[in-house]
């Protein structure tokens, strides 16, 4: 039997490939930091967390990342454990560099003195690219990022190439573009629209107020993200690979969507408001998927109406069932 270690199995994408995992058979561990509060209603969402061998631990503590992963003795880890937000980047810079990119290296430190032959999977971005060089991007594109989120995510990358060409270890970067779903938080555009267009139709909010209405990104479905992690670590080498829809989409299209779907007209009821803006903006991710269908066999399965669908409905229920 394969068995698979999580790094952030709580967090969107740590749910969804725990649950994909799970059924292609897998034995499935995830590594939780522990707090105050339980993080597990993803898992609960997924009706999952029974079938997980949760531990404790931390990426900023390598310690426990060595006991995670000499108690679940995985064939495969997926890295998916950081400070994601790009917003808060800027108000927590070193805490993004240390999770985001020193915890990187850490898990691989944390291989490399345990069981080398792990598969590795790291969680790269498009943030990276950030001030982009061109109109698409592929895995050939420069890096030049725009947040401390964009500019931790790359060092990561590099540790991740870095690592595989000096030890030899299957170690694959995914660039994955924005991927949502009913599991994003709150804090994301996506989930921050799909919330308010549902607490609009229910009558508990009057109004959305968001920053660049003009912002363009690569929308994808997460749960049809995660099977080209796993794809990636089931090939004979290590390599890596854009992961996008090829397709982009403005921030007010997201909110036409969405407000289209309850039978609202979004101008009625979205506001510009300019504390929302960045100090550094990102206007246009789009990515090329080309190489991820060709050596990979994956191609997304969701489209973006369909995703934006899907978490406005979401939403809706979760508003109706909310005292």
């Amino acid at each position: 039997m394969k068995s698979a270690l999580i790094t952030g199995i709580t967090g969107q994408d740590g749910a969804y490939l725990g649950k994909l995992l799970l059924e292609k058979g897998y034995r499935v561990a995830g590594i939780v930091p522990r707090r105050s509060t339980s993080s597990l209603w993803r898992l609960d969402y997924l009706d999952i967390t029974d079938e997980i061998d949760l531990m404790d631990g931390d990426i900023l503590d390598p310690a426990s990342i060595m006991r995670a992963i000499r108690a679940s003795k995985p064939t495969e880890l997926y890295h998916l454990a950081a400070q994601s937000f790009v917003a808060s980047s800027w108000n927590q810079s070193l805490l993004t560099a240390q999770s985001t990119g020193i915890g990187v290296l850490n898990v691989l430190e944390a291989i490399r003195g345990t069981n080398p032959d792990i598969r590795m999977y790291q969680a790269s971005s498009s943030e990276m690219f950030g001030k982009v060089e061109k109109s698409i991007q592929d895995e050939e594109t420069k890096f030049y990022p725009r947040s401390p989120y964009g500019v931790s995510k790359v060092f990561g990358y590099w540790m991740t190439k870095n690592f595989r060409e000096s030890f030899d270890m299957f170690a694959s970067n995914g660039i994955l573009f924005n991927h949502e779903s009913p599991l994003r938080g709150l804090e994301f555009v996506t989930r921050k629209v799909s919330h308010a267009v549902a607490r609009i139709a229910t009558g508990k909010q009057k109004e959305l107020r968001l920053g660049n209405l003009a912002a363009k990104r690569d929308w994808g479905f997460a749960g049809d993200y995660v099977e080209a992690m796993w794809l990636m670590l089931q090939q004979d080498r290590p390599d890596d690979f854009v992961v996008a829809t090829g397709r982009t989409e403005t921030v007010e299209e997201l909110c036409r969507v969405a407000f289209d779907y309850v039978g609202l007209n979004y101008k009625d009821y979205v506001v510009v408001d300019p504390k929302f803006y960045r100090p550094a903006e990102v206007d246009l991710l789009l990515g090329n998927p080309e190489k991820a269908k060709r050596q990979l066999g994956w191609t997304t399965k969701t489209s973006f109406e369909q995703l934006v669908h899907m978490m406005v409905e979401a939403d809706i229920v979760r508003e109706r069932l909310a005292p």
